[in-house]
């Protein structure tokens, strides 16, 4: 097999350096530029360049959220967060466990979604194959607080085992018959962490 010269060969990793660094240069041109590298770690990386020198504009936020690349789709999702004309939404659909579990975190870090963001992470608690995402949407749901996700974060007091805990604590900002009658269920819980995650949303002193 014949190898590729040695500039060609090293060039997506020089041009990563490159965007790394430019981010902490405060060379906007060179991230700018690695923005439309073929490599997708170089896109990735002049993403989070220019987002440390404060110069990602939304319209670029907004098509790495759309990016074939599931690294810098995940990327995108992650720098979503304090954004408030960009969010993650999306990419809760996202075909990649990895971009849907990040898209669910960073929507329950934004702390505000739409109800239809919202109805969909509860879908996400209920329904997704991978726990992970689960797990996440759950969180989201809890950080959230909308009165929409209460019944995806009951349901999911059933799940397997590190859901439940999760969904306990999402209960924290909840209160009524449901909430109070899935925290005496997971006061019982045959794992601990569960139960001391009960016992501390019912007795916080």
């Amino acid at each position: 097999m014949s190898r590729l010269p040695e500039d060609n060969q090293h060039a997506p990793k020089i041009r990563r350096r490159d965007a790394v660094i430019a981010g902490h240069a405060g060379d906007e041109a060179t991230a700018r530029a690695g923005l439309g590298a073929d490599d997708p770690q170089v896109r990735a990386s002049a993403l989070g360049a220019l987002h440390r020198m404060g110069a990602l504009a939304d319209e670029a936020l907004l098509l790495a959220l759309r990016d074939t690349s599931p690294k810098v789709r995940l990327r995108a999702a992650v720098l979503s967060v304090g954004r408030t004309a960009v969010s993650p939404a999306p990419l809760l659909d996202d075909p990649n466990d990895d971009v849907a579990e990040t898209a669910a975190w960073a929507c329950g870090e934004r702390g505000f979604e739409e109800l239809g963001t919202v109805t969909r992470l509860g879908e996400l608690a209920a329904g997704h194959s991978n726990p992970l995402v689960r797990e996440a949407a759950v969180a989201a749901l809890g950080a959230i607080g909308h009165p929409a996700g209460l019944k995806a974060i009951v349901g999911a007091t059933t799940d397997r085992v590190a859901v439940r805990r999760r969904a306990v604590l999402a209960l924290a900002p909840f209160d009524g018959p449901e909430v109070e009658a899935a925290l005496r269920r997971a006061a019982n819980d045959r794992d601990w962490q569960t139960r001391d995650a009960a016992e501390l949303l019912t007795n916080p002193d």
